[in-house]
């Protein structure tokens, strides 16, 4: 399979967008989002701005994923990766993590972290950190509600600029208390 990066281009991409994020299912994403609501989000540079960037995930030149970085002007950005349901288990969300992990460490020389969250009983995407040299560093109990509005833990992971420079992964100190 041929994986390419492409950016989001909002002056002729919108309706593309709006079908990627109304066609499938995303089981680890609040709600469901409107149309009316990207179109509006895309219009106010929500999708690509200072803050903001979008990159399709092409696989053999079908769009079948979606990078949005966020807190770009942040030292420490996060991103939302979504990969459709008919190309997930396919390694893709393990290449994509990997490029936008690159992409911030060589074009923001100020980010010295990134990081990113999802629910804990999304085993598909705890892989990718894992794959993609990222360390869990938190797990928030109870924080993320299900469609169902079932609480889910959230879990946190990072990966440090130092890190990915050296290719080694250092653990958080999770024995720092006094005792």
């Amino acid at each position: 399979m041929h994986i390419e990066f492409a950016p989001f281009v909002p002056d002729r991409e919108v309706d593309l967008l709006v079908d990627f994020l109304t066609g499938d299912e995303w089981p680890y994403h609040a709600g469901v989002q409107q149309p009316d609501a990207i179109r509006r989000n895309a219009a106010d540079g929500r999708y690509d701005d200072e803050e903001n960037r979008t990159f399709w995930v092409l696989a053999d030149g079908e769009r079948a994923g979606l990078i949005r970085l966020q807190d770009l002007a942040d030292d420490t950005p996060m991103f939302d990766l979504r990969i459709r349901s008919a190309s997930r288990g396919k390694g893709l969300g393990t290449a994509a993590l990997t490029w936008l992990t690159d992409h911030l460490f060589t074009e923001f020389k100020e980010v010295q972290r990134i990081e990113g969250t999802t629910r804990q009983d999304n085993r598909g995407m705890r892989t990718v950190f894992r794959k993609a040299g990222y360390v869990k560093e938190a797990h928030y109990r109870e924080s993320w509600p299900d469609r169902d509005g079932v609480l889910h833990d959230t879990v946190g992971y990072a990966v440090l600029r130092r890190d990915w420079e050296t290719g080694t992964v250092t653990l958080p100190d999770w024995d720092d208390e006094a005792r």
